[in-house]
């Protein structure tokens, strides 16, 4: 077991946690020596204490013609929010990549999103194509993807870079997901994220496969809330620990975690 100490990213609207990366913007040298390698996933806690651009990610393809990297498919897990905060997910129509175009030029792209109220303990699914913001009065958990692209489509007025033109390219108009508490588990193509409840004890054993260990072998435990013991040391609410495949996970307290597990093919040698 690895427990992870967070690298802190201060932004104009709060700031970011990286808690469990081994990408080259936000390296955790430990992890990447034990998982052996490149960690798939990206694990981020977000404070937004003002709301951040109106962006999208591209999806594998996109990212590795555009940026020659992996695409960025997330989600959203709600741990605080103040009262009546929203976020923006996706748009409230099907609209042309002229129409997208025009808004935004005119500085009026909320016309054309889809505002959703949130509150804690709900769970969003961002797949990658996705136009978003997460709003002001949020602290998010994210997991994702290890990728840092990011294409602002609109940024409320501030000034910063914006990438319209690659925005407009990989937006997706998909149906979406309704935005509701998390059901307990969750799987994509990319990760799959297992809520533990532990009421005095909890044991488990990580998935070992045959042959040698590769980093998408290695599994994430976020304390969610509570507090307790974990293989022998105490732990507290938004810590996060790396496991081994074979490891053993024996938990004491009252608490809950949220497994995150790297999904997809195997590929081994």
């Amino acid at each position: 077991m690895l427990k992870l100490s967070s690298l802190k990213s201060e932004k104009v609207w709060g700031y970011e946690l990286w808690i469990a990366s081994t990408h080259p913007n936000g390296m955790q040298e430990n992890l990447k020596s034990f998982v052996g390698g490149d960690y798939p996933l990206l694990v981020k806690i977000i404070q937004a204490n003002d709301r951040l651009s109106v962006q999208v990610h591209p999806d594998d393809e996109k990212a590795q013609l555009y940026e020659n990297c992996r695409g960025k498919t997330e989600c959203w897990y709600v741990l605080d929010a103040e009262k009546d905060a929203t976020l923006v997910y996706g748009f409230n129509g099907i609209y042309t990549q002229s129409e997208i175009r025009k808004a935004v030029n005119a500085g009026s792209p909320q016309d054309l999103l889809r505002f959703v109220k949130v509150e804690k303990g709900d769970f969003i699914y961002i797949p990658a194509g996705t136009v978003h913001a997460i709003g002001k009065g949020l602290r998010l958990l994210e997991v994702q993807q290890s990728s840092d692209v990011t294409y602002r489509l609109y940024d409320w007025g501030r000034g910063r870079e914006c990438h319209v033109e690659k925005a407009i390219s990989v937006i997706k108009n998909d149906v979406f997901r309704n935005v509701s508490k998390f059901p307990g588990a969750f799987s994509c193509p990319y990760f799959t994220l297992e809520e533990i409840i532990v009421e005095g004890s909890y044991s488990g054993v990580v998935d070992k496969y045959a042959g040698k260990a590769i980093p998408e072998d290695f599994v994430l435990l976020f304390v969610e809330q509570g507090s307790g013991m974990l293989n022998g040391e105490k732990v507290n609410a938004e810590e996060i620990f790396a496991f081994a495949p074979g490891e053993e996970i024996n938990a004491e307290g009252d608490m809950s975690f949220i497994k995150i597990t790297p999904a997809g093919p195997k590929h081994r040698p």
